[in-house]
């Protein structure tokens, strides 16, 4: 019997990968759900799935929860300039507890990236070369539902507004991530050890053009310099640093960070991935 475990288990990406495993047969009491609040679990307990309090920047509280655990899925976690010191904490606890198979969900191309998000990712993935863990690495790329949540805003403005200067994006949906990360946790080969994931490309445009269709309404893409895109979002209430961080993050796309030609996505799953469409008209319809 293997024990596999999953951390941030009640986040958007964590629950997803719970789903998967359960989907492709795996018994509810050999998942280990790891959650920083075990309350917000009640659902998968219900389910037979084990819940267990882990916390990222407690140490002790991740030694207890990965205690028996044979495979684990360290999803990366959202508090960006605290990560390193978080997944070092997981690393250490996966090492302690004899974990045989770690994988992570790490960036895109992570340590050639010149996107703000890549030195975090980068820094992990050394902590876990040098713990010697067996390990995959998941280099995951840009989420449908990072845009897909803003559905509104841009039926609202008629716009989408950004500083990508039409830089391709290669993305898929979580759910298309979620179920690489139960195949690679329950691969029975050494696995390659790194995968660039990603799904379709796109450009804003094709992401305005993509909603025009999907809903009846025109959008269209609008793009300004960074410095314009900025005080747009600083004029929207985001504090200088955040409105930085985000025009930061276009201008990595304009860059070409974000862009792969990478089949790695629908070789591990098996399958094509989503498509922008799928994700756009899944929005609407549950808006």
């Amino acid at each position: 019997m293997t024990t596999y475990a999953v951390t941030a288990a009640t986040g958007q990406l964590g629950r997803l990968a719970v789903e998967a495993l359960l989907e492709r047969g795996v018994t509810p009491s050999d998942v280990v759900a790891v959650v920083r609040t075990p309350a917000k679990a009640e659902d998968l307990a219900a389910r037979g799935v084990v819940v267990r309090a882990g916390d990222y920047s407690d140490r002790a509280s991740l030694d207890a929860a990965l205690a028996g655990v044979d495979r684990l899925l360290l999803v990366s976690g959202s508090e960006v300039g605290q990560r390193v010191a978080q997944h070092t904490n997981v690393v250490e606890a996966a090492g302690a507890a004899g974990v045989q198979r770690l994988v992570y969900t790490s960036l895109l191309r992570a340590d050639t990236s010149a996107s703000p998000l890549a030195p975090e990712h980068k820094a992990t993935e050394e902590v876990i070369r040098a713990s010697g863990l067996p390990h995959v690495l998941l280099r995951n790329s840009w989420y449908y539902e990072n845009y897909t949540a803003n559905l509104g805003q841009y039926l609202g403005t008629g716009e989408v507004l950004g500083a990508t200067h039409d830089g391709r994006i290669s993305a898929a949906s979580r759910a298309d991530y979620a179920a690489a990360a139960a195949v690679a946790l329950l691969a029975d080969d050494e696995g390659r050890g790194t995968y660039e994931l990603a799904g379709e490309t796109f450009t804003f445009t094709d992401l305005a053009a993509t909603v025009t269709e999907v809903t009846g309404t025109t959008v269209v893409s609008r793009d300004v310099s960074g410095e314009e895109y900025q005080r747009t979002l600083e004029g929207h209430g985001l504090d200088a640093g955040t409105a930085g961080f985000v025009a930061a993050l276009d201008a990595s796309i304009a860059n070409g960070d974000l862009h792969t030609d990478s089949t790695d996505l629908a070789d591990l799953v098996g399958r094509p991935a989503s498509t922008l469409r799928d994700a756009v008209a899944a929005a609407h319809t549950a808006s």
